[in-house]
């Protein structure tokens, strides 16, 4: 993530000052340890997020909500997960709702940032993330951070859009989108767009990246992180 795309956020950056309660909250999520990201599957767990937002544009659209699951020693648990919608000053457009369902009200009633934030780090811990075109993700809740906690939000993330073309090459030509590969290897999608559904497609799509890679000997998040490495670099001479 760019210099100027930190220092932009945190030049216009409007969110409330914290009480001492969410300062020590968030202090407290900065002491936890750095992940041990070289453990195997049996061993880890990864944070799947997926995020919904009042459009595309990475500096002026607003985070409207976060869904995240975890993928614990390589099975999903549907209790370890999480949902909230931000509290926005005014609801996002018309067309904008029609894309991911929350209502007008629903995006004014929603919990303030702040406490969404510092509860989807606790929920995080270490724990890595990983979601499906991260660059997106990253940078919604990246400015979100640095919005609403003046907090500068560095963690490791894993971009599934680049792992399974390395993984599965013979099947990158015609798999682009998430709806492409999920619908390759017949995962459901109860409610496309919704941040907590999504998430779930996608932690079941990392779930065949672990298995994919554990048939090289490789299924760690570093191997998975190389994977998705030398692939950009493919896709960058392509």
């Amino acid at each position: 993530m760019s210099k100027w795309l930190d220092w932009l956020t945190a030049a216009f950056a409007d969110g409330a000052t914290l009480t001492m309660a969410q300062q020590q909250r968030l202090a407290s999520w900065r002491k936890l340890p750095r992940p041990a990201l070289g453990q195997r599957v049996a061993e880890s767990r990864y944070v799947v997020v997926d995020v919904e937002t009042t459009g595309l544009n990475l500096l002026q659209d607003r985070l409207i909500s976060i869904g995240a699951v975890a993928v614990v020693g390589g099975r999903i648990l549907l209790e370890d997960s999480f949902s909230a919608v931000l509290q926005q000053r005014e609801a996002s457009s018309k067309e904008n709702i029609l894309v991911h369902g929350i209502s007008g009200s629903k995006q004014r009633e929603g919990l303030p940032p702040e406490e969404v934030l510092l509860a989807f780090l606790e929920f995080v811990g270490r724990s890595p993330l990983v979601a499906f075109h991260v660059e997106f993700d990253e940078t919604m809740v990246r400015r979100a951070m640095r919005t609403y906690l003046k907090f500068n939000f560095k963690h490791p993330w894993l971009d599934l859009a680049y792992v399974m073309p390395a993984l599965e090459p013979a099947k990158a030509a015609k798999c682009r989108s998430l709806d492409d590969w999920v619908d390759t290897f017949g995962i459901r999608i109860d409610m496309r767009h919704d941040a907590l559904a999504d998430a779930l497609a996608t932690a079941q799509l990392l779930q065949v990246a672990l298995v994919l890679a554990g048939k090289r000997g490789e299924a760690t998040f570093v191997a998975l992180r190389d994977f998705e490495k030398a692939q950009r670099w493919v896709s960058r001479i392509a």
